[in-house]
């Protein structure tokens, strides 16, 4: 498989990056984003690109591909629902778009977040905003789209966010976190299950287009 990764610099990216390079099946590893991973490997290419909103400038390089891993968001938190949206709808949509024009044989998995409002009525912004983004996701001409829903995510393996206040959530939670994916194994994940089941998705499909937790889990 030829994949292609968005956000593979955050901290569900990297976990994601790290199981496609272990993977003896994935043969092409392109990454997109504003900045490099830093990472060096045989089957890793990398395409710095700055405008989320337009890839006519690349598109020759992003041609090719099976499967496309969009781990790339941002924390509603203090922010306004229009640049929310921007960053959040536009932003993937833009990228979406391209790639269903690009690559329509291509399976295409977001990852989106748990309390995701899919009849974009609520009264959360956040869950509307990406409620929103699934539903248009799910109208483009793609092999298949799935929509994963994790809620809280242990990194592992020395990954860390780069948000100051998630780096200081995991800190505060680091001694719980491996007890709590004790406890509710399909509840908390990690950066590794995370990886794993895109690639499984990516490999052989998933049973519904929506992926929760505990969905996400089994699929690993």
């Amino acid at each position: 498989m030829n994949i292609l990764i968005f956000g593979a610099t955050g901290m569900v990216g990297q976990g994601v990056l790290r199981e496609c390079l272990l993977a003896e099946d994935v043969a092409l590893i392109q990454t997109v984003g504003r900045t490099a991973t830093g990472q060096e490997h045989p089957r890793l290419r990398e395409v710095v690109h700055r405008d989320f909103l337009d890839y006519s400038a690349v598109e020759d390089e992003l041609r090719g591909f099976d499967a496309c891993f969009f781990c790339l968001g941002v924390s509603s938190l203090g922010m306004a629902e229009p640049e929310y949206t921007r960053r959040t709808y536009d932003f993937t949509l833009a990228a979406a778009q391209a790639m269903a024009r690009l690559n329509p044989a291509m399976t295409f998995i977001y990852v989106s977040g748990a309390g995701t409002d899919s009849s974009e009525k609520g009264r959360v912004m956040w869950a509307r905003v990406k409620g929103r983004t699934e539903n248009a996701l799910r109208r483009l001409p793609f092999k298949a789209v799935y929509l994963f829903r994790p809620g809280l995510i242990q990194p592992l393996h020395g990954i860390r966010s780069r948000t100051r206040m998630s780096r200081i959530f995991y800190a505060a939670t680091r001694p719980l976190l491996p007890v709590a994916r004790r406890l509710w194994p399909a509840l908390v994940l990690t950066t590794e299950v995370m990886g794993r089941a895109m690639l499984e998705a990516a490999r052989h499909g998933a049973p519904q287009a929506v992926l929760e937790a505990r969905d996400i889990n089994a699929l690993a």
